[in-house]
């Protein structure tokens, strides 16, 4: 989501909701966090970073979509480490890539990972996989609990528009747009994720059958071999597998150009945005996931787009939200070991 799509007043409601939420997240795994959880969120991060650079094609469309993420980080992680895990994603992306505005950061947080993290994962997933855990199950439970969750996060994205007074985008067109795209795209992720919870419960059952909102893993037990498929994952899928994205505009930009004729609305003049869009140019190293320098397009999008740049920023991001993924966690176990000692 773009900061032209929100109004300051409403781009700081979400900001203080998105931070209200990880302090509340970082509270409940203060209380009672298995350590071996830290580097598995690591790996996720990272995996779920590189997930998200490669947009997928949505057939007879003309539109594409990416994973959200939430829910699998939910499943394998517990909602609170999924929240601080997406959050980690998001801030990494909007800061280092310019990815996403800095105005729209608590939106775009807000979006991703509440729904997922605490609607569909306890009231969906967990509810259908409860007593019985089969390949089954947790297919039908992950697409339902990912469809869910991306209905919301578009509701919200199309409310958070209204809230913003953007008249070019009509409460009701937008709706209509947004919601059955994004439908379409919480299905093939829902897909996506079962495979990959399937594939690590063959390895680890724990992880996955642990349905507590804050996770304790089986001691003796190593994560080696979780860890090491998911950073592999990560770095092909960052590295190479970016290539392959498709080049049709993401769902949100699909439904603005049908109803504004282009992907993007013009950005309102104020200080707030024009202030964040200036630090968002200082910190973004990598723009657009590219080498090349900001304003400096590709005349004709070629597929696949073998980039070095992109192979190179799926990589540094990666290792950039395992890094931030891992300071949380260890700051967290700093709290609670203070705390036991007082």
């Amino acid at each position: 989501m773009a900061d032209a799509l929100l109004s300051p007043a409403v781009g700081g409601l979400m900001w203080a909701g998105s931070l209200g939420t990880i302090i509340y997240c970082a509270k409940k795994l203060r209380e009672k966090m298995d350590d071996k959880l830290i580097p598995l969120m690591g790996v996720l991060g990272a995996f779920i970073f590189a997930g998200q650079m490669i947009n997928f094609t949505i057939p007879m469309t003309g539109s594409s979509g990416h994973i959200g993420g939430g829910m699998l980080l939910a499943i394998l992680l517990g909602p609170y480490a999924a929240f601080l895990v997406i959050a980690s994603v998001l801030i990494i992306q909007a800061l280092f890539f310019a990815d996403g505005g800095l105005l729209a950061l608590g939106a775009n947080i807000w979006n991703l990972g509440i729904y997922p993290a605490f609607i569909g994962y306890p009231l969906i997933y967990r509810f259908i996989v409860r007593q019985n855990a089969s390949p089954q199950r947790i297919t039908f439970a992950a697409i339902l609990s990912v469809a869910l969750g991306l209905q919301l996060g578009s509701l919200s994205v199309v409310l958070e528009t209204k809230l913003s007074g953007i008249t070019e985008l009509p409460l009701s067109t937008f709706l209509v747009l947004m919601q059955p795209i994004h439908l379409a795209i919480g299905l093939i992720e829902g897909f996506a994720t079962a495979g990959i919870v399937i594939y690590v419960r063959k390895l680890r059952p724990d992880i996955v059958d642990d349905l507590e909102g804050v996770k304790s893993l089986s001691s003796g037990a190593s994560l080696k071999k979780v860890l090491v498929a998911m950073a592999v994952l990560a770095v092909i899928t960052g590295g190479v597998f970016s290539w392959f994205a498709s080049t049709h505009p993401d769902g949100l930009e699909w439904s603005i150009e049908k109803i504004y004729g282009k992907p993007e609305v013009p950005q309102r003049a104020n200080p707030i945005t024009e202030n964040l869009s200036k630090f968002q140019e200082k910190t973004a190293i990598l723009p657009d996931y590219s080498l090349r320098s900001k304003g400096e397009e590709d005349t004709k999008p070629s597929w696949p787009a073998v980039d070095p740049g992109t192979s190179l920023s799926g990589l540094i991001g990666g290792i950039m939200v395992l890094t931030l993924v891992v300071l949380f966690g260890i700051g967290i176990k700093v709290l609670r070991k203070h705390k036991e000692k007082m």
